[in-house]
C-alpha cells in the first residue's frame, strides 16, 4: 500500500469516527415541514420529519433538533418511537436502519440486522413500533422482529404470511394475552406466551383483506381497514365487526393513554375511552397554510398533529381553541436543487428537471432564504406562478436584488424579498420553445444558467430556441444572441450552468454540444466538445465549467472531468482542447473522476476544488487535482445523501455549503478568499481548550502570506505559506506529535516582507 493510500484511509477512518459528531466542522440546514411520526413522553413531544427529529420541552417550550450532524442517517425516516421504561427513542428508516438514541446523554447506536438480511431491499422498511414486557416489536414489509431494549439486540423473525412466506405488517397491539398483527392480507393474531412464534402456524389469521391498523382500547381492540372502515373485535366471534366508516382512509391510528386518535389526511378524530367523538379537527382549520396530516397524539389535554407540509400543530382537546404551530427553522424542502451564497445570506429553490431535462413534475415550492434571522420561506402564491425554479444568481453590486430561473415559466425578479416581476415572453426578450406541429397556446420558457458580468449585465440561457444566449443590461434593456451557427440543433439543444471568465468569455454548458464559449466583443463564439481534435470532452454532455484562480477552466461532464489549461486561449486559438488529470494510485496512472457524473464544480479560495457528483458525494481536491484531500460520502460524513445537487461557498466565512437530494449541509473549511491586507487576521479558537479536537484556523491573510508559529521561547513548531485567505494548525510540531500547553506566537509576513502582523495562541491541553 502506497503512503498516499495509506494517508487516505486514515483520513477516512478520521471521517466516520469524528465528523458525524463533530459541530465545529458541519452545520445542517434541515426542512421540518413533513412529519413521518410523532411520539412522546410526559414532559416532551418528539418528531420525526424526513431525516431529522426535533423535540419540543413542554415546560420550556424549547426546541432541540438532532440530525445527520449529531449522527442521524440521511436515510428516511418511516418510525418513531419513545420508550419511557428504557429513556430511550428508536427511530426506523424505510431501508431498514435501526437507530436507538439514549435520551440521558445523546448517544447513538446504529443497527443494521435488518439491512443485512438476505431480503429484497425494498421489503425492509421498518412501519411500526410496538413495546411489550421489555421488548420492542418491529413491523417491517417482511414481518415481525423482536428487539430486546436491554441488551440492545434483535430476537426472533416472524414470517407469518401464507406459508411462512414474508407478509407487509403495519401494525400489532397486545390484547387480552394476544399479539395482534395488521398486515396488507388480513389481521392475524398468536398467543404472546408462545415461545414459537418463529412457526407461522401458531398465527391464525381472524379477518381478510388489507389492514392499515390495529390498535389496543380501554377494553376494546379496534382495527381500520385500507378503505377507512373502522371496525371492533368481538371476541365471541372471534371477529372483527363493522363500527364506523370514515370518509377517508387513515394514516395513523394510537392509544394515547386517554385518548384513541385516528388521523386521516384531512381530518383528526379524538375518541375518550368510551369511544366518544370527543375533538374533531379538519385540515380546513389551519389558517395559515394548506396542510395534509400525517399522524397525531396527545399529551394530557393537548393534540399534537403531525402535517405533511407544515410541521407539528397542536391545541386543547377539551377547549375549541386555535392552532399553534411548532417546528424548528428551516427550508421548505430538503431536496434542494440549486443555491446562491450571499455575504449574509443563502438563497435555494426546489424545481427540477431529470437527466434528460425534462421539468417533469413542473412543482410549486416556492424560494428560501437563509439569514440572519433563521429561515424566510416565500411561498408559490407569491411567485406569480413560476415553476420549476432551478438556478438563482444574487447581484454582486446590490445583494437585495435577486433572479431566479425558471425552467419553464421564464425569469423572477426578487428585490428586498419580495417577488417583483416574473420575466416572460410577453415582457422581456425571453421566448418559449416551438412545439412540432406548433400549437400557440402551449408556453414554455426554459431559463436554467445565470450570470452577472464584471458591468453588472445578467447572462441568461434560454434553452430549445434559436436565440439561446439573453442579456439583461443594468439600463434594463434585452439582447439576444444567437447560437445557431455553433450548435448543432439550437432548438433541441439544454443549457446548464453558464459562467464568465476574466476576460468577459461567457461559458455556456450544453447537453449535446459540450462546452461553448462566446466573447461578445469579437463575436466569437467557440465550441469543445468530444474527439481528440474538437476538444478532447468524453462526453457531449457538460453541467459545469469553472474557472480556478490560475485562469484554468475545470470542466464536469455526465463522464468525467476536463481541464482547459488556460482561458486566454479563446482569443488566440481557433480549437481549443481539454486535458484529463492523471494521477498515481498505487504506482497506476488513473483519470481523477474518471467515468463519474459531475453535478457541479466550485473553486475556493486557496484554489482547491469542491467536485459533486450524482452519486459519489463531494470530493475536495488540490489546486492542481494530484491530491484528494477529502472524499465526504454519507458513510464517513454528515452528508445526508450521495446525490449533490449544488455546491457554493462564503468567500467570507470559508463556509462549504453542499446541497443533496436529502438536506443540505455546510463544511467549515479554510475556502476563504485571499484579503488585501492583514489588518482582519483572526485566530480561531482561541484559547484552545482540552475538549477541543479540531484545527487552529488563523483567516483573514493575504495571498501567499509566510505564517510561522513558535513557542514562547522562540522555537519554531509550524511554517506554511498561505494559498487564500486561511490556514489551519493541526497543532503539532511539524505533525510529529502535540505540542505542549503555553501561549504561542504566530507571526505572519507578505511575500515582499512589507506588511507582518504578530498573533498570539493559548494551548490548554
Amino acid at each position: 500500500m502506497t503512503k498516499n493510500r495509506f494517508r487516505y484511509l486514515i483520513l477516512l477512518l478520521f471521517l466516520q469516527i469524528g465528523f458525524a459528531q463533530n459541530t465545529l466542522l458541519w452545520q445542517g440546514y434541515f426542512s421540518y415541514n413533513d412529519i413521518k411520526d410523532i411520539s412522546q413522553s410526559s414532559t416532551f413531544v418528539l418528531a420525526a420529519s424526513e431525516n431529522a427529529l426535533f423535540s419540543n420541552q413542554l415546560s420550556t417550550n424549547q426546541i432541540k433538533t438532532t440530525t445527520t450532524i449529531d449522527g442521524l442517517s440521511g436515510q428516511t425516516i418511516t418510525s418513531l418511537y419513545y420508550s419511557p421504561t428504557s429513556n430511550k427513542t428508536l427511530v426506523g428508516y424505510e431501508n431498514g436502519l435501526l437507530i436507538v438514541i439514549n435520551q440521558a446523554d445523546g448517544s447513538m447506536l446504529n443497527i443494521v440486522d435488518i439491512i443485512n438480511k438476505q431480503l429484497p431491499a425494498n421489503l425492509k422498511r421498518i412501519n411500526h413500533f410496538m413495546e411489550y414486557q421489555g421488548i420492542v416489536y418491529v413491523s417491517c414489509d417482511f414481518g415481525i422482529v423482536q428487539f430486546n431494549l436491554a441488551t440492545l439486540l434483535f430476537g426472533d423473525t416472524y414470517f407469518i404470511g401464507n406459508n411462512g412466506s414474508e407478509i407487509r405488517v403495519t401494525q400489532t397491539t397486545v390484547f387480552n394475552g394476544f399479539m395482534y398483527a395488521a398486515t396488507i392480507d388480513g389481521i392475524r393474531r398468536a398467543d404472546i406466551t408462545n415461545k414459537n412464534l418463529i412457526d407461522f402456524n401458531q398465527w391464525s389469521q381472524i379477518a381478510t383483506g388489507s389492514w392499515s391498523s390495529v390498535e389496543a382500547f380501554t377494553t376494546e381492540l379496534i382495527a381500520i381497514n385500507s378503505a377507512g372502515n373502522i371496525h371492533k373485535y368481538n371476541a365471541g366471534s372471534n371477529s372483527f365487526i363493522s363500527y364506523l366508516q370514515l370518509p377517508q382512509a387513515a394514516v395513523d391510528m394510537r392509544n394515547s393513554g386517554s385518548y384513541l386518535v385516528i388521523t386521516t389526511p384531512t381530518s383528526v378524530y379524538v375518541y375518550n375511552q368510551q369511544l366518544v367523538l370527543v375533538r374533531q379537527i379538519n385540515s380546513n382549520q389551519v389558517v395559515d397554510a394548506t396542510v395534509s396530516f400525517s399522524c397525531a397524539t396527545t399529551i394530557d389535554d393537548i393534540i399534537y398533529v403531525g402535517t405533511t407540509d407544515s410541521g407539528i400543530y397542536s391545541t386543547s382537546i377539551s377547549v375549541s381553541s386555535a392552532l399553534k404551530n411548532t417546528k424548528p427553522s428551516g427550508p421548505a424542502r430538503n431536496n434542494i436543487f440549486a443555491f446562491q451564497v450571499a455575504t449574509t445570506s443563502v438563497w435555494a429553490v426546489y424545481g427540477d428537471y431529470d437527466l434528460f431535462y425534462n421539468p417533469y413534475r413542473l412543482d410549486s415550492y416556492g424560494i428560501s432564504k437563509y439569514g440572519e434571522n433563521g429561515w424566510l420561506n416565500i411561498p408559490y402564491e407569491k411567485v406569480f406562478g413560476a415553476k420549476s425554479m432551478v438556478r438563482v444568481a444574487v447581484n454582486p453590486a446590490k445583494e437585495n436584488e435577486i433572479y431566479v430561473s425558471s425552467f419553464f415559466s421564464g425569469l423572477l425578479k426578487i428585490v428586498d424579498d419580495e417577488p417583483k416581476i416574473l420575466y416572460n415572453q410577453t415582457n422581456s426578450g425571453l421566448e418559449s420553445l416551438i412545439l412540432v406541429p406548433p400549437n400557440p397556446s402551449y408556453i414554455d420558457i426554459r431559463i436554467n444558467g445565470t450570470a452577472f458580468d464584471k458591468s453588472g449585465n445578467l447572462w441568461i440561457t434560454n434553452s430549445l430556441i434559436k436565440n439561446g444566449l439573453k442579456t439583461l443590461t443594468t439600463s434594463g434593456q434585452w439582447q439576444s444572441f444567437s447560437l445557431d451557427k455553433i450548435l448543432m440543433d439550437s432548438s433541441r439543444t439544454n443549457y446548464n450552468r453558464l459562467s464568465i471568465d476574466n476576460n468577459g468569455t461567457k461559458w455556456i454548458a450544453t447537453d449535446k454540444d459540450g462546452l461553448v464559449g462566446f466573447n461578445e466583443k469579437n463575436n466569437v463564439f467557440k465550441k469543445i466538445t468530444i474527439g481528440t481534435d474538437t476538444g478532447n470532452l468524453p462526453t457531449t454532455d457538460v453541467r459545469v465549467a469553472a474557472l480556478d484562480n490560475n485562469n484554468q477552466l475545470w470542466i464536469g461532464t455526465t463522464k468525467g472531468l476536463r481541464v482547459l489549461s488556460n482561458v486566454n486561449s479563446f482569443l488566440t486559438e481557433d480549437q481549443l482542447t481539454t486535458k484529463a488529470i492523471i494521477i498515481l494510485e498505487d504506482n497506476l496512472a488513473q483519470e481523477l473522476m474518471y467515468e463519474q457524473f459531475i453535478t457541479d464544480i466550485v473553486v475556493d479560495g486557496a484554489n482547491n476544488k469542491w467536485i459533486g457528483t450524482a452519486d459519489s458525494g463531494v470530493f475536495l481536491v488540490s489546486p492542481n487535482g494530484q491530491e484528494t484531500k477529502y472524499h465526504f460520502t454519507e458513510t464517513n460524513s454528515p452528508l445526508p445523501s450521495n446525490a449533490i445537487n449544488d455546491i457554493d461557498i462564503n468567500s467570507t466565512t470559508g463556509e462549504v455549503f453542499i446541497a443533496t437530494s436529502k438536506g443540505m449541509v455546510s463544511f467549515k473549511g479554510v475556502a476563504t478568499g485571499a484579503n488585501e491586507d492583514l489588518n482582519s487576521v483572526f485566530v480561531y479558537p482561541n484559547p484552545v481548550r482540552p475538549e477541543y479536537e479540531g484545527t487552529v484556523k488563523i483567516s483573514g491573510l493575504i495571498d501567499k502570506a509566510t505564517v510561522k508559529i513558535t513557542d514562547i521561547e522562540g522555537n519554531l513548531v509550524y511554517e506554511t505559506t498561505s494559498e487564500g485567505g486561511t490556514i489551519e494548525w493541526d497543532t503539532t510540531a511539524f505533525g510529529k506529535h502535540k505540542v505542549a500547553s503555553g501561549v504561542y506566537m504566530v507571526f505572519i509576513s507578505a511575500q515582499d516582507g512589507i506588511e507582518t502582523k504578530v498573533k498570539k495562541i493559548m494551548i490548554i491541553r
